[in-house]
């Protein structure tokens, strides 16, 4: 029997541009690029808060698509609505639990150097550069939450991929296996951006660090992915497909 598609867990958008896109686009429409010091730490709380939670929705996606693909008899009992409200408030918990544990590291620095923040908003790492404090306990914080709230959930997606990749290969079909590949596609398209720029931003030493750099990574996974996401997502649809081609082909 075929795979069937998951959709009781829908696809999550990226929530991180909430807290970073409002204040710049008032800045550009105002000329006012001042933030507070607790705007500054209001916008990393949510900043972290939705990263993490988006980090443990794209897991849970993974497991979605396992169960459709590898137990797809099984689906409707597996996928519960009481499964996904779990899986979806299990995320945001654990987003809002990392995200206070960094405010609470960060914000007991002293910062007595320039409050020029050298970003077009409040990233961890330019903040950071503006602490007279030793730092090196709270970046140890900060790379052991980033590194357990990023390791487990890529863990579930790894492991639920080898699975599905198993059970297509042994889908005698072609169409069988294209529609499960097709299945899995847009999922892996967001996934690979989302740990690729996070690996390049938080994933390194802040002596390698170089802000300009920062800067266009981070216009891109601020605003360029949750652009593109609603794209990407789209693209599971027959008639969006089907138009996209005919564009393509120019018709």
């Amino acid at each position: 029997m075929g795979p069937t598609h998951p959709l009781s867990c829908k696809s999550p958008l990226s929530y991180t541009d909430h807290a970073v896109t409002p204040k710049m686009i008032a800045g550009l429409l105002t000329g006012n690029k001042f933030i507070s010091y607790s705007g500054c730490a209001t916008q990393i709380f949510f900043f972290g808060a939705f990263a993490v939670t988006e980090n443990f929705l794209l897991a849970s996606m993974a497991y979605d698509h396992h169960a459709a693909i590898c137990k797809p008899l099984y689906y409707t009992t597996t996928m519960t609505s009481t499964v996904c409200a779990h899986l979806t408030s299990s995320a945001y918990i654990s987003g809002f639990m990392a995200s206070s544990i960094f405010i609470g590291s960060m914000f007991s620095l002293s910062f007595c150097r320039l409050n020029i923040i050298h970003h077009f908003f409040c990233d961890i790492p330019p903040v950071l550069v503006l602490s007279c404090s030793d730092t090196h306990i709270t970046e140890l914080i900060i790379f052991i939450l980033v590194s357990l709230n990023t390791l487990f959930p890529f863990l579930v997606i790894f492991a639920s991929y080898l699975l599905i990749f198993i059970t297509i290969l042994k889908i005698h079909s072609a169409n069988g296996r294209q529609k499960a590949f097709s299945t899995c596609t847009s999922h892996l398209t967001a996934v690979s951006i989302f740990y690729g720029t996070m690996l390049f931003m938080y994933f390194q030493p802040s002596s390698s660090h170089s802000m300009d750099t920062d800067k266009i990574v981070s216009v891109f996974y601020t605003m360029v992915i949750p652009i593109l996401n609603p794209l990407v997502y789209s693209l599971k649809n027959k008639n969006v497909k089907n138009a996209f081609r005919k564009v393509v082909r120019g018709r």
